[in-house]
């Protein structure tokens, strides 16, 4: 009877195989033109939302939690709605490099809040820039990096070791620096300290022991670094989205809002009103553009299980 494969020589094989899938699905899309590249990730979110249904419970749950009003084609749409988004999103991930440039960016990308950005960006303070998992962030964080200004953005290792280092190599091709999540408060805490910028993703669930706040009309937990961040050490905070207004490339990056420790207003007045502000904030700019936000998430889980705890016996 043949030995098994040891489980990190099956893993190490598996990692290998979908890094090896994932760079050829990447030159076939550096390959074609960007229209046929439009054509295919319409047919192929149907494809995901409607045949091959991943993830579908959830991503309509979430759905039908925050736009009760949606009816169901409206729901159904706005999922495969998503799911383009997506594939859109990888295929300006894989364009990026060769398309978007210090001369050619005025053509792909409209700023609001231009002013602002760079005047609390060129402040002699820390900053942190947060964001969600809500339109391309990855560009929007590329174009910081090729606008000159360096991020420190707090990531989440990949599981797979040569896709993480992959992604990483993307994310810092243009000055965007890469802090592990575990781990980073050391690193952060360097950044601020020597008035640089930090980069976070502000929706992402922190569990029981996070801080909770109103998200689409319901108890949600985001991560309490954030606001003890921007709080500790007087930072700004700036809110932004990049968000598809047409086609490929066609984006267009708002300053959602700003919030400043030293300014003392209400919403930086403590960890609560500041997590909350930055909520609603990116709430308003999800509800302009509900399919560019990633619903594959269950958002509302913990909240969820806490609640089922507490349910009286019969």
């Amino acid at each position: 009877m043949a030995s098994p494969i040891p489980r990190t020589l099956a893993k190490r094989f598996t990692d290998l195989a979908a890094y090896v899938a994932v760079r050829v699905v990447i030159c076939v899309i550096q390959a074609l033109p960007r229209s046929a590249c439009e054509r295919w990730a319409r047919k192929l979110s149907d494809l995901l939302a409607n045949r091959m249904r991943i993830r579908r419970d959830v991503v309509r749950d979430n759905l039908r939690l925050a736009f009760p009003a949606m009816s169901a084609d409206e729901r159904r749409e706005a999922a495969r709605g998503m799911w383009e988004h997506l594939l859109l999103m990888v295929v300006e991930i894989a364009h990026a490099n060769r398309v978007i440039h210090k001369t050619t960016w005025r053509r792909h990308l409209r700023i609001h809040g231009m002013e602002e950005f760079v005047r609390i960006l060129w402040l002699d303070r820390p900053k942190v820039i947060l964001s969600g998992h809500f339109g391309n962030f990855e560009v929007a964080a590329y174009l910081f990096g090729l606008f000159g200004f360096q991020i420190f953005s707090v990531a989440r290792e990949l599981d797979n070791p040569l896709l993480d280092r992959f992604v990483t190599d993307f994310r810092e091709s243009r000055g965007q620096r890469i802090l592990p999540k575990k781990g980073s408060a050391p690193d952060v805490a360097v950044v601020l300290e020597e008035n640089g910028v930090i980069g976070l993703l502000g929706d992402q669930a922190a569990g029981p022991k996070g801080c909770w706040v109103n998200f689409f009309g319901r108890p949600a937990s985001v991560h309490k670094a954030i606001g003890v961040f921007s709080l500790s050490s007087q930072a700004p905070v700036l809110v932004c989205s990049a968000t598809r207004r047409g086609g490929l490339f066609d984006i267009e990056l708002r300053l959602e809002g700003t919030a400043d420790p030293a300014a003392a207003g209400p919403e930086t007045s403590d960890l609560q009103s500041l997590s909350q502000w930055y909520t609603t904030l990116l709430e308003d700019a999800i509800r302009r553009e509900p399919a560019q936000y990633w619903w594959v998430h269950r958002r509302w889980r913990e909240r969820t299980r806490k609640a089922r705890v507490k349910r009286p016996a019969a």
